[in-house]
């Protein structure tokens, strides 16, 4: 009988597998997707258990697919997060010589980490967009149809995978570049919090108004959570109205994350919490004493001996 189904950003040879080897069971079955969208509608019908998708990346910031997929439709829950450094090459058919390529294929966000290396070493060749990384090396395997392009900017592996020929190694603009995925399940039972945790949330607006992002930020500031990422998102539902994507520190099982959470609840048009799951890096959050839970519990049992009269 076979485990459980990890759907993920496919085909083989993505980041995204290097992340889902991270967090998959033994028993595990992978289950590459043609694009976020689909991994995530997988885990939504029932045919996959998780999915692991890409979510943040350091040089180019949110990965707008996921982030507009958790943000919309049937809600999911984020349950952990792993980082995966970046190295690209750029791979072709064998045969091909560096100076043939003329059209370069690649996810969005692998030609924006890769720009700057093609401007400089072929200024005359075009980007073609393509699902994946590895779907762009896929598409110059042998025995695929001949595709629009000469080359791939993919990882390592992929270019393994399919048979092709590096024509150049540690393509890339930055280094130290890493790419952020997350797990996510269908809503259930939260892991309990262990001191270095990090809650994801989208919060929409009642309205547009002065001051309404100020508003919202106020809510964390004056209970000293700290947010790691906050990214607009157009709702899609006229043209100038946003939502926003917030990863903060702490876990909602923490006073001080709770209580921002219903702050923001009392003031947005919608809150949706996706999860409280821990940090990959395992640093413990920094809380001051002002707001810790146990600072939380005594100003509520003041109020309450102030409302009963003993005090």
């Amino acid at each position: 009988m076979s485990g459980p189904t990890y759907a993920y950003l496919g085909p083989q040879g993505t980041f995204t597998e290097a992340a889902l080897r991270q967090v998959m069971p033994e028993d595990a079955v992978a289950q590459p997707m043609p694009s976020v969208d689909a991994a995530l509608a997988a885990v939504r019908a029932g045919t996959a258990d998780a999915a692991v998708v890409p979510i943040e990346n350091s040089v180019e910031g949110g990965v707008s697919a996921t982030l507009d997929a958790l943000a919309n439709g049937t809600p999911l829950r984020v349950t952990r997060e792993m980082l995966v450094p970046i190295t690209f090459v750029l791979a072709a058919r064998p045969g091909t010589a560096l100076a043939d390529v003329r059209r370069i294929a690649s996810h969005p966000h692998g030609w924006a980490q890769c720009r700057g290396w093609a401007a400089a070493h072929l200024p005359s060749a075009t980007y073609v967009p393509a699902l994946s990384t590895a779907g762009a090396a896929e598409g110059l395997s042998d025995g695929a149809p001949v595709p629009g392009y000469d080359a791939a900017l993919c990882a390592p592996l992929a270019a393994q995978r399919f048979g092709l020929s590096v024509l150049a190694e540690d393509v890339g603009d930055n280094a130290a570049a890493v790419t952020r995925f997350v797990l996510v399940q269908r809503p259930g039972p939260l892991a309990a919090p262990t001191g270095a945790d990090k809650t994801s949330l989208v919060a929409f607006q009642a309205d547009d108004h002065p001051g309404g992002l100020l508003e919202m930020l106020e809510q964390f500031a004056t209970r000293g959570v700290n947010l790691s990422r906050i990214e607009s998102r157009p709702t899609g539902e006229l043209l100038g109205s946003y939502c926003f994507s917030i990863d903060c520190e702490g876990h909602v099982a923490d006073a001080r994350v709770a209580e921002a959470l219903m702050g923001l609840r009392r003031t947005c048009r919608e809150v949706r919490f996706l999860g409280s799951y821990p940090r990959a890096s395992a640093q413990s959050v920094t809380v001051t004493p002002s707001t810790t839970d146990g600072a939380f519990a005594d100003a509520a049992e003041w109020l309450d001996r102030l409302r009963t009269g003993a005090e």
